[in-house]
């Protein structure tokens, strides 16, 4: 692939010219979930996301004709004309962001947990779908990035943090004239040319007083804290703190930074509960060889269904902790959603368990579906990822993988995906064919 081929030719640029996209420590995982690859690619991640294909512009979407669907959702009947005229879904095959196949691993499914306001008794006949509005050409150029919306977002988060907006200057992340030229040279080497716009910038940001706010072409802020903010005595924000530590410094956060959360009804979710193997020193530090982490989000509440669901998986604030239990990064999700597609129909568990069962799912765990007598739990949610085209819902099955259970009773549990939308809206209706990423 001619990705692959760029990164391969800036595979050996100095590290002084790339010491920007060096990733920032965050929590430590030592099983499938983050593989060695995943630093080598953030390297080169200022250039990574130049590179990779994502949504290559195709022809619009065919029309297609199902019968009327009255729904009550929004107190308003499905008219006939907007059943009709619901455009078809194209699935997008997962993509390799995690650096790994999807996995969790427990002792118990009951270990994994979140804050998902979608329960299983929950009647919602349909879901809004979106547009993902960033795509990339076949010269692999971003294509939809707003930049007014950057700007505008950045500013939003600078005021929520009391920065003195009026008097700051906006840059962006265009590489220097040193690191233009050492990745020039690179590609003069093998004889080809930097591609037109490749060091166009990709995000915008603002900094003052320690704190960095920086935007990227998704909506995504990322604000960061240096030096990192301890937090009061007798609050536990280590990497390994239990549930109930972790539940005790979101009720601090949301108190002490509720401006940043910007929301009216901030709902915490503390997820995760899955296990790290650990070695060496933390062995010591820890007293085990796996440990539980958990992670913080906030989301707005609400009283209608729809909405509470769309803002669990879109517009999310995150904090993170540093080795050392101090909080150095947090992230506002605020993605573009004003591409609505359309509300589409949604089917069943029962329906969604069928097309699971006839291999019609994705997923990045490396085995075939085992079974559905190992299907341990299923949730709703929206796969936000940016190689997405369409923001659609899927049902997320955690299925126990039988062969990769350890000797101590650990378990594993991989996640697979089945589109929630019925399926004469999916112009691609997947068929696992035995391949992963």
């Amino acid at each position: 692939m001619k990705s692959k081929r760029i990164l391969e030719k800036i595979g050996d640029i100095s590290e002084d010219y790339i010491a920007e996209a060096n990733p920032i420590k965050q929590r430590r995982r030592t099983w499938v979930k983050r593989g060695a690859l995943a630093a080598c690619f953030a390297l080169a991640a200022f250039i990574f996301i130049k590179v990779i294909p994502i949504n290559l512009i195709g022809p619009a979407p065919e029309q297609h004709d199902l019968p009327i669907l009255a729904t009550e959702q929004d107190d308003q009947p499905l008219l006939a004309t907007e059943q009709d005229s619901l455009p078809m879904l194209a699935v997008s095959e997962i993509s390799n962001e995690g650096m790994g196949f999807e996995g969790y691993m427990a002792f118990d499914i009951s270990e994994i947990v979140n804050n998902n306001p979608w329960i299983e008794t929950m009647e919602i006949p349909t879901l809004p779908v979106y547009q993902n509005l960033l795509s990339y050409d076949e010269n692999f150029h971003v294509l939809g990035a707003d930049f007014d919306k950057m700007r505008e977002l950045l500013l939003n988060i600078a005021s929520r943090l009391d920065m003195d907006v009026d008097n700051l200057e906006i840059t962006d992340n265009t590489p220097d004239e040193e690191t233009q030229a050492a990745i020039t040279e690179k590609f003069a080497q093998t004889g080809e040319n930097v591609p037109e716009g490749y060091f166009s910038p990709t995000a915008v940001m603002i900094e003052d007083n320690g704190i960095k706010v920086e935007v990227d072409q998704q909506l995504t802020a990322k604000i960061s804290f240096d030096p990192a903010v301890t937090l009061p005595d007798g609050y536990n924000f280590t990497h390994y703190a239990t549930y109930d530590q972790v539940a005790a410094v979101a009720e601090y956060l949301k108190e002490n930074y509720h401006g940043l959360i910007g929301m009216d009804n901030p709902q915490a979710n503390i997820f995760g509960g899955d296990y790290s193997l650990l070695f060496g020193e933390d062995v010591d530090t820890y007293g085990a060889q796996q440990a539980q982490s958990y992670g913080i989000e906030f989301y707005d509440a609400s009283e209608d269904n729809a909405n509470q669901i769309i803002n669990y998986n879109f517009n999310r604030v995150a904090f993170y902790n540093d080795d050392d239990g101090n909080l150095f990064l947090a992230r506002v999700f605020q993605p573009d959603l004003s591409e609505k597609v359309g509300d589409y129909p949604i089917i069943t568990i029962d329906e969604a368990k069928a097309l699971l069962a006839n291999g019609n799912y994705i997923t990045s765990v490396p085995v075939e579906l085992p079974g559905l007598e190992y299907v341990a739990k299923v949730e709703l949610i929206y796969r936000t990822g940016g190689m997405e085209q369409f923001f659609m819902p899927y049902y997320r099955f955690y299925v126990e993988l039988p062969d990769m259970e350890r000797d101590n009773g650990l378990k594993t549990f991989g996640a697979y995906y089945v589109p929630a939308v019925e399926g004469s809206y999916i112009s691609n209706m997947p068929v696992w064919d035995g391949s992963f990423n």
